[in-house]
């Protein structure tokens, strides 16, 4: 049996992500927890996130999440879901402008600030169902390319080694929705709202061999 750690910081959906891990990983350990040893102990963790960046990174540092993050980077699988995913990156356009956790390079950018968006009379925020385009990587085995995922923001990543996107999706412009190092997978949609193919990736990522 082992341990998953849904870090709990106060901004994110934790009970419905831990609810579809259980479901998946039934004889394992699904803990939603803050307690830093606990988080430091497990044998893997989900980051996820809900609301605006500048509210999500001072809960962040209030509760050292970023230093869990830190010393965790590259030693257990990490699972990162939607502003989770973008508080890793360096900057992001919301709240003012905001310095994430700078983990990984690229920026977090405004929907509105792209022509292409409104000219194509798209809504902001992007929510709802779409397709995601997929590059190699052991979460999407058993998930058709193209298949669709929920997501539910208004901002989008950009990463700046584009090696590291494993899945992208198109509203307006081209975003980077998923991104991946050896042990990292971070998602932009939120697998635990897609169905039974997020079901499949949470399943995936609870047998993920890093």
């Amino acid at each position: 049996m082992q341990r998953i750690a849904v870090i709990d910081y106060g901004m994110g959906n934790l009970h419905s992500a831990a609810k579809a891990l259980s479901a998946v990983a039934p004889n394992d350990e699904v803990i939603v927890t803050h307690d830093s040893a606990l988080i430091s102990s497990a044998d893997r963790i989900v980051f996820p996130g809900v609301g605006a960046i500048g509210d999500c990174m001072a809960a962040i540092k209030h509760h050292g999440v970023d230093k869990i993050l830190g010393s965790a980077w590259k030693n257990k699988p990490i699972l990162a879901i939607c502003v989770g995913m973008q508080a890793l990156f360096n900057h992001s356009d919301e709240s003012g402008g905001v310095d994430c956790l700078g983990l990984l390079d690229g920026s977090v950018n405004f929907f509105d600030r792209y022509p292409s968006v409104s000219e194509a009379g798209l809504k902001v925020p992007h929510m709802g169902w779409n397709k995601v385009k997929q590059m190699p990587h052991p979460l999407w085995d058993g998930i058709d390319d193209l298949a669709r995922f929920y997501f539910v923001h208004s901002y989008f990543v950009h990463a700046q080694d584009q090696n590291l996107v494993v899945g992208q999706t198109e509203y307006g412009e081209v975003c980077d929705v998923a991104v991946a190092t050896d042990n990292v997978f971070a998602a932009q949609f939120h697998p635990e709202k897609s169905g039974s193919d997020g079901l499949k990736l949470l399943s995936n990522f609870v047998n993920w061999s890093v």
